[in-house]
C-alpha cells in the first residue's frame, strides 16, 4: 500500500476517529435503553403524581333517626288551675296535639295565661290583659284596619287554636304572633296612654278589670322576659284561647269529652305541629 500525503493521512485519521465515537454512542445508546428498560417503571411509580383515588360509592343516607318520643305528663306543679284549663291541657299532651312545640292556654274568663313546655310541664302563670269586648270571634278583616277606625266592640280576642310565631310588630317591639292575619299577638303590657291604668289593672286581684286592650294579650314585663318569650319566642308554638261566650266544645271538642284523662307518664306521638 502506497503511503499518501500528509493531508491523507490526517483526514483517515479523523475518519477513524470518528467512527470511533459513532461506535461509543450507539453502545451508549443501547445502554440507555436496557437501562431504561429495567428501571424506567419503577422510576416512574416513584415519581409519577398520584393517581386520584375514587372514594367509595355513597350509599344513599337513610332517614334521619327519628328523635326520642318525648316522655309526656301534665304537670301543674302546686298550680291550681280551674277545670276547663286542666281539660285543654290534659287533652293537649294525652293526644301530644302540640306535636313537640311548647304551647300556653290563655284563659279570657279569668284573664290568664299557663305556660307549658312541649312535654306539659307548667313553667309558669300570670294574670294578662285582653281584648275590650267580650266575644270570641275576630271581625273579618280586622287586621288591616287602621287602629283608630277599629270600633270598641270589635276589640275582641279570638279563641281557638293557633300556631304561633315569633315577630315584631310596627314598633319594632318583639311579640308573638297569635293570629297574624287578625293582628292579634302577645306581648309586653306597654303604659302609654296613662288613662287606660294598664299596670294597675294587671295587679288587681279581679279579672273584672282586665278588658282594655284592642285584642292583644298585654302580659307583664317580667314575666314575658322571663317566661313567654324565652319559651315560646324562640320558634313555633300552640296557643289555646279558651272561649268565654260559647261552650268550650264549640273550639275544643276532645278536651270537652268528659273521657279525656290526665296524661300520664308515657312516651306519646308527635304527629301534630
Amino acid at each position: 500500500m502506497t503511503p499518501g500525503t500528509d493531508a491523507d493521512r490526517a483526514a483517515e485519521k479523523w475518519r477513524d476517529i470518528l467512527i470511533g465515537l459513532g461506535q461509543g454512542a450507539l453502545i451508549a445508546a443501547v445502554a440507555l435503553a436496557a437501562l431504561y428498560f429495567f428501571y424506567g417503571d419503577r422510576y416512574r411509580l416513584r415519581h409519577s403524581p398520584a393517581a386520584p383515588t375514587l372514594a367509595a360509592p355513597s350509599t344513599p343516607a337513610s332517614a334521619a333517626a327519628q328523635e326520642a318520643p318525648l316522655q309526656r305528663a301534665l304537670d301543674f306543679g302546686r298550680t291550681r288551675a280551674p277545670d276547663d284549663v286542666r281539660r285543654v291541657a290534659a287533652w293537649a299532651v294525652d293526644e301530644a296535639d302540640n306535636g313537640r312545640l311548647p304551647f300556653a292556654i290563655v284563659d279570657k274568663r279569668r284573664a290568664q295565661v299557663y305556660v307549658f313546655e312541649a312535654t306539659g310541664r307548667l313553667l309558669g302563670t300570670s294574670p294578662v290583659l285582653l281584648g275590650y269586648a267580650a266575644g270570641d270571634d275576630s271581625v273579618a278583616g280586622i287586621g288591616s284596619k287602621a287602629i283608630e277606625d277599629i270600633k270598641p266592640q270589635e276589640r275582641t280576642t279570638p279563641a281557638g287554636r293557633f300556631v304561633s310565631t315569633p315577630g315584631r310588630n310596627s314598633l319594632g317591639h318583639e311579640v308573638v304572633w297569635v293570629d297574624y292575619e287578625a293582628a292579634v299577638s302577645m306581648h309586653r303590657v306597654r303604659a302609654t296612654n296613662p288613662k287606660e291604668r294598664r299596670l294597675e289593672r294587671l295587679a288587681t286581684p279581679t279579672p273584672a278589670d282586665n278588658r282594655i286592650s284592642w285584642g292583644c294579650i298585654n302580659v307583664p314585663v317580667a314575666f314575658f322576659d322571663e317566661i313567654v318569650w324565652p319559651q315560646i319566642g324562640r320558634g313555633r308554638a300552640v296557643v289555646y284561647v279558651l272561649p268565654e261566650q260559647r261552650p268550650l266544645a264549640a273550639f275544643f271538642p276532645r278536651a270537652a269529652a268528659p273521657t279525656v284523662a290526665l296524661a300520664s307518664p308515657r312516651p306519646g306521638n308527635s304527629a301534630r305541629p
